[in-house]
């Protein structure tokens, strides 16, 4: 049984014990959270999406937060001597998938 939910502006394929990495959510460690927007859940014997799936939620646990990799960001223009640098870094929030209410 699986689940594709949507949080951050992305979309998630998740199963049940699976931890994931999503955009930074306002949750601490060892809280519960519910995502509410799941667009397509998979069972053994069919699959439900649309108004079928209007009122399936999935229940997840707060891991930890942390920050991903830096993504150099460079900015270069020729002749004109203008170059820019610039580094970020992403927040996310891990989580553990718990249930997933169909």
């Amino acid at each position: 049984m699986y689940a594709i939910i949507a949080t951050g502006g992305k979309q998630y394929k998740v199963a049940e014990g699976d931890v994931i990495k999503v955009e930074k959510l306002n949750a601490e460690a060892g809280s519960e959270v519910t995502f509410d927007d799941v667009i397509l859940v998979s069972t053994d014997s069919d699959v439900l999406c649309g108004d079928k799936v209007a009122n399936a939620t999935v229940s997840a646990s707060v891991v930890g937060d942390g920050k991903s990799k830096k993504v150099i960001v460079y900015k270069y223009k020729r002749k004109t001597g203008y170059h820019k640098k610039n580094g970020h870094r992403q927040s996310y929030t891990k989580v553990e998938i718990k249930k997933i209410n169909a």
